[in-house]
């Protein structure tokens, strides 16, 4: 299993940027990002299958948010453009050993998961 650590989070006014990180201790083939608002489940955002590099999006953040990974360094991003303030939440990184794809529907399959990182964006 390995450890998280997630940051980058901060508070930007709407349309504006931020770049999430997640430092891994190790690798994984699925690693995601899932948010969570307060007396809300957490939910997927994004997520990214190392061995085929394909990306998935929940449709909130498509065109405007983007997953990325540096194997080298077993570091996850996710660059956040034209943010709105609907994207305020507490953002996690997850990881999952599985070999397939691992969905983010399903938070409870992920492995591990960072201790979070809050994004606050004012309109």
């Amino acid at each position: 299993q390995v450890q998280l650590v997630d940051s980058g989070g901060g508070s930007v006014q709407a349309g504006g940027s931020l770049r999430l990180f997640c430092a891994a201790s190790g690798y994984t083939p699925n690693m995601g990002w899932f948010l969570q608002s307060p007396g809300k489940e957490r939910e997927g955002v994004a997520r990214l299958y190392s061995p085929n590099g394909v990306t998935y999006y929940t449709d909130s953040v498509k065109g405007r948010f983007t997953i990325s990974r540096d194997n080298a360094k077993n570091t996850l991003y996710l660059q956040m453009n034209s943010l709105k303030p609907e994207d305020t939440a507490m953002y996690y990184c997850a990881a999952s050993t599985s070999l397939p794809p691992t969905s983010l529907d399903y938070p409870d399959r992920w492995n591990s998961w960072g201790q979070g990182t809050q994004v606050t964006v004012s309109s």
